[in-house]
């Protein structure tokens, strides 16, 4: 049996609305709190420098001291956001930079997203679709669902709970992406001393 990064099962609106998770779906999955989110966002944003439209995804050990992480625009052809494609560019992300927990009966290691982008510092579809895919990448990859974090303007912000700070923030201009269109996501990968 080969696994892989299926394409999405259609193209249709309703699929699409499956594949994102609303703030109160999100608070469902139990995502464990971090003892220091300052420390882990700014540690994140001085090693991989996200522009709006780049996502960092971060694995944490047991101490909450950062594995690996890996940072990648995505671009993506569809209008609406999706959920099952964005999982597939964190899965990938992840199997560059650590190997899978799958043998274990329960995850000893976390993952985290920071996603940069432009707007408001509120929940958004797109974020919801990240989520989604978050939660999804970490049942396929073996790891605890950890936060998700997005980088706006105005600072950052952990969705679902009440922890924020305004520095680092969103560069104020975004860079212009090399190329247009679909294709596979540009990445910076960090691997931490083991």
């Amino acid at each position: 049996m080969a696994f892989g990064l299926a394409p999405p099962p259609s193209a249709n609106s309703a699929s699409h609305l499956g594949r994102l998770l609303e703030p109160a779906e999100w608070a469902a999955v139990g995502v464990p709190l971090l003892r220091n989110p300052r420390e882990v966002v700014t540690g994140l944003h001085a090693r991989h420098l996200p522009t709006p439209s780049t996502a960092v995804v971060a694995v944490l050990g047991p101490d909450e001291r950062l594995t690996a992480s890996a940072s990648f625009v995505q671009r993506s052809a569809a209008a609406a956001p999706d959920g099952w494609e964005l999982r597939n560019a964190l899965l990938a992300q992840l199997r560059r930079v650590i190997p899978h927990d799958l043998r274990r009966r329960t995850p000893v290691r976390t993952a985290v997203l920071l996603y940069c982008r432009q707007g408001e510092a509120h929940w958004t579809e797109e974020d919801g679709a990240w989520m989604w895919a978050l939660r999804d990448a970490c049942v396929l990859h073996g790891l605890r669902c950890g936060a998700y974090i997005i980088l706006t303007g105005a600072g950052w912000q952990i969705l679902g709970e009440a922890r924020s700070g305004r520095q680092p923030r969103s560069p104020a201009h975004p860079v212009a992406p090399i190329g247009a269109g679909g294709g596979a996501p540009e990445a910076h990968r960090h691997t931490a001393a083991r």
